[in-house]
């Protein structure tokens, strides 16, 4: 049984309005399947409603890009659904101080990352398993991904691809002036990262879980949380695992 969530968009309303006639729709929760019809950006905060419950989500793309969806074809999906492939995914668990004093906890499926909030370049310490790896970062910022979330910012900061279930982590600077030659490094998915941020009253930073922003930030702990997982559905022939792996061969 399925319980359907959309985004407000003309084609995932339209799309949401044939499938409840088609598909055995019932109350959340009675429901073993969410399908989300929408775009990565609304499937992403829906990721987050879910973390840790008992669902396993389909998303159908009603976007542009639809990297988290399956293909937005309605023929048999009650079929696709049934045979689909179950990928489970694990968040990040952000720890954020600010020099106000207060601690925020957030969580991301795709990155946590910090970026200068002025004209000032950010100054960061990094620290892994309580072990200092650089004294100094400046740049522009900095991030720690996810497999699944690799091939967004991460990608566009040059970060590596991950595949997913490689239990690995994507730490990559976003600009850097100091160290020149550091491009990053590839974490074990059970490191606990810290970031101290230098001089934050003159360099000031904000901290971003996804879609989540923290300003005024002085230190970000990162781990994994492996206590709420996520579920995802994909299609055999449109599979999470295959997208990521061609992402790297394209140009």
């Amino acid at each position: 049984m399925y319980y359907i969530e959309y985004d407000q968009t003309v084609k995932a309303k339209a799309m949401a309005e044939r499938l409840q006639a088609t598909l055995p729709i019932t109350s959340l929760e009675k429901a073993q399947v969410i399908v989300i019809l929408g775009g990565d950006g609304f499937m992403l905060k829906k990721l987050h409603k879910y973390l840790g419950k008992p669902y396993k989500i389909y998303g159908v793309n009603c976007g542009r890009i639809g990297f988290l969806m399956n293909m937005p074809e309605e023929t048999l999906l009650n079929e696709r659904i049934k045979s689909a492939q179950d990928v489970i995914l694990y968040p990040l668990k952000a720890n954020i101080f600010t020099h106000a004093g207060k601690q925020h906890e957030l969580l991301a499926v795709n990155e946590v990352y910090v970026f200068r909030a002025t004209h000032q370049a950010a100054k960061i310490r990094i620290f892994v398993d309580g072990v200092e790896r650089l004294s100094e970062l400046v740049s522009d910022g900095v991030i720690l991904s996810t497999p699944a979330g690799s091939t967004a910012y991460n990608l566009s900061a040059h970060g590596p691809i991950i595949p997913i279930g490689a239990n690995l982590l994507a730490l990559t600077p976003i600009s850097p002036f100091r160290p020149r030659r550091w491009r990053g490094a590839l974490l074990p998915a059970k490191s606990q990262v810290c970031w101290v941020i230098e001089e934050p009253n003159k360099r000031p930073v904000t901290a971003v879980a996804d879609f989540q922003e923290v300003t005024g930030v002085t230190k970000i702990e990162i781990t994994e949380d492996r206590s709420r997982a996520i579920h995802l559905l994909f299609d055999p022939k449109h599979h999470l695992e295959e997208r990521i792996i061609n992402e790297q061969f394209i140009g």
